[in-house]
């Protein structure tokens, strides 16, 4: 009865999306390509970028990691952590850190070519001065893990504009509330934008298929994509469930992956054309079907976010 309460759920959603996503279609031409070098939308990115680089930096270092001992650089191991759900989260922030950034570049002028080699080496220089600030932490360390997934995340953006000048296949995101998070607010987060960040149990992750460029038929609607999407649940400590939290006991919970499959919304262009892939960076909510992978528990949801 679940699976055909999901079936039921797409059907009507996909009959509601064509009104709210596929007729109100977001305007034309945010920030379009231009088909020659623009020296002034140029230097605007630059010196805008190199301020936001700036200011990042002194952030990172006076808001975040004064709080914590240094120590000489050195590496650590974390890929038993949060079910790896921050390795994806990773990904994801390179995927659409290299996006945002082709698409400055094409606004700006810069050749096809030369925008791709742009977009993926600003990513990786962006997510790997955050893994050196933790190497030299003593609390954390320079992940190899985390540079994989650095890297994971801008080569499929760059794999996707060679090969297609498009991407077919997107990283997005999505967040809700979740029951674990006042269990152990010093590490889950002890309000709404710390949770969104550090509730691994709240974040999920998906790989968003656009349909039509996928199977190359130009009758489909272009705003429909089909999602395989990651999560996990159950988690109050890192790498296990701590009994007790501040002096207070706290229940146990399963430690557990999950998967998702469904159907959402991306935005588009009057002609039908898509938007550039960190428009659509959050994932429009929408029914999926859930598979727990320790439990085995299969079970979907009309809405999911």
């Amino acid at each position: 009865m679940k699976i055909l309460k999901a079936l039921f759920s797409v059907i009507f959603f996909l009959v509601i999306s064509k009104n709210i996503i596929g007729q109100r279609r977001i305007g034309q031409g945010f920030l379009p390509a231009s088909e020659n070098f623009n020296k002034a939308r140029f230097n605007l990115v630059i010196i805008s970028e190199a301020g936001i680089a700036t200011l990042a930096t002194i952030g990172l270092q006076y808001l975040w990691y004064k709080k914590f001992a240094k120590s000489r650089f050195h590496f650590f191991n974390d890929n038993n952590e949060w079910l790896n759900m921050d390795k994806v989260g990773h990904a994801t922030t390179a995927y659409n850190i290299s996006a945002v950034q082709y698409n400055l570049m094409r606004w700006s002028g810069v050749k096809n070519s030369s925008s791709i080699l742009i977009a993926g080496g600003t990513a990786i220089a962006y997510m790997t001065m955050i893994e050196i600030f933790d190497g030299f932490s003593a609390k954390w360390g320079f992940s190899k893990g985390d540079m994989l997934a650095n890297i994971a995340g801008t080569g499929l953006y760059v794999a996707e504009q060679e090969a297609w000048n498009q991407q077919k296949i997107q990283l997005r995101f999505s967040y809700h509330n979740s029951i674990y998070a006042k269990y152990n607010p010093g590490e889950l987060g002890k309000n709404l934008p710390q949770r969104i960040l550090k509730d691994y149990n709240g974040q999920s992750y998906w790989l968003s298929f656009n349909i039509a460029s996928v199977i190359s038929n130009t009758n489909f609607p272009k705003w429909i994509n089909a999602d395989v999407g990651y999560s996990a649940e159950g988690m109050t400590g890192a790498v296990s469930n701590p009994s007790v939290v501040d002096g207070k006991s706290i229940p146990s919970f399963t430690r557990q992956r999950k998967l998702f499959f469904g159907v959402t919304g991306a935005f588009v262009k009057k002609n039908d054309t898509p938007f550039p892939s960190w428009i659509n960076i959050i994932r429009v909510p929408s029914p999926v079907l859930e598979w727990k992978l320790k439990t085995k528990e299969m079970k979907g949801h009309f809405l999911y976010y």
